[in-house]
């Protein structure tokens, strides 16, 4: 295995500038619907998601982000607008403290009709507590807090490892567990390291990846977004869902609209990604962005012929 890692990043590395080239400029896949809040199959998991989905975890730790700090009404009301612009896939995890202000803004909206993803914290530091309890119990906590009977997917955070299969077997067993009972849907990783994300292609246990991509290689897993970029079109060959992060930098990008655009070409070019996450923090930033990938669509689709 560690072999093969090796000279699979070897062979990336060597490859990296023919590959963001081409990947750029590839665009021979068929029309897709252009509109931005399509719904979209998210991988082979069987649920079918927004392009656009919602992160409520921008600069986070310890429950705090971006969000939380808007206060609670403000917060509230920004996740019932990007909701009713037709977003519908919420991204939150424990570190965020975002479970609360998701559960308040979505009372009274019918649980089909909305998409749950929470994240699972396993290291040191990063939430107050110092324990790590198994994920069965954490679920547990995560579904009252989210005031839900099940939770859509639930992904361990942040792997950094590239053993991280053989380090979280037990809680990747409770959480197999755990969605053969109804109680989750779906799991799967966020990552941190190419490694990492290798290890993602040949793990049956992965549903769904969590990955950080952009144009410019600003708070990825590489300098050079060719080295995520072979990845990424391994994992969805392999059938995993991809859920690009990152895509403004983790609000690098917010008042450079060149960038934004460039990134959002880049990312919908390749054809390989199934949802992208964007971490709203202003009402306006919705629909901004919205049309944004509804403009990158018609673009690429008019490209196509």
């Amino acid at each position: 295995m560690q072999f093969n890692r090796r000279k699979f990043l070897k062979t990336t590395i060597a490859g990296a500038g023919a590959v963001l080239l081409s990947d750029i400029k590839s665009i021979s896949a068929p029309a897709i619907d252009t509109d931005p809040f399509a719904m979209v199959p998210l991988g082979k998991t069987g649920i079918k998601v927004s392009r656009i989905a919602m992160g409520t975890g921008v600069k986070s730790i310890n429950r705090q982000s971006n969000l939380t700090r808007l206060g609670k009404e403000k917060a509230v009301a920004l996740i019932q607008h990007a909701y009713s612009c037709g977003v519908r896939f919420f991204d939150c995890a424990d570190t965020y403290g975002s479970h609360e202000l998701v559960a308040e803004a979505m009372k009274g909206i019918p649980r089909e009709k909305y998409v749950i993803n929470t994240k699972i914290w396993r290291y040191p530091g990063g939430i107050p507590e110092p324990e790590r309890p198994d994920a069965n119990i954490v679920v547990d906590r995560f579904r009252k807090e989210l005031n839900t009977d099940y939770i859509d997917m639930v992904c361990l955070h942040a792997m950094v490892d590239p053993d991280w299969t053989d380090e979280q077997k037990r809680q990747m067993d409770i959480l197999e567990n755990l969605k053969a009972k109804g109680i989750i849907r779906a799991h799967g990783v966020s990552v941190h390291s190419l490694l990492a994300l290798y290890t993602c292609i040949d793990s049956p246990w992965v549903d769904s990846v969590h990955v950080r991509l952009n144009a410019y290689g600003d708070k990825m897993d590489s300098y050079n977004p060719a080295h995520t970029v072979k990845m990424v079109k391994e994992l969805h060959k392999a059938g995993k869902a991809v859920i690009a992060m990152k895509l403004i930098g983790e609000g690098k990008y917010r008042n450079d609209p060149a960038k934004i655009d460039e990134t959002l070409r880049f990312v919908l070019a390749l054809n390989a990604v199934d949802m992208l996450l964007v971490g709203f923090d202003r009402t306006e930033q919705v629909m901004d962005y919205a049309e944004r990938v509804r403009k990158t669509l018609k673009s690429l689709t008019a490209e196509r012929g």
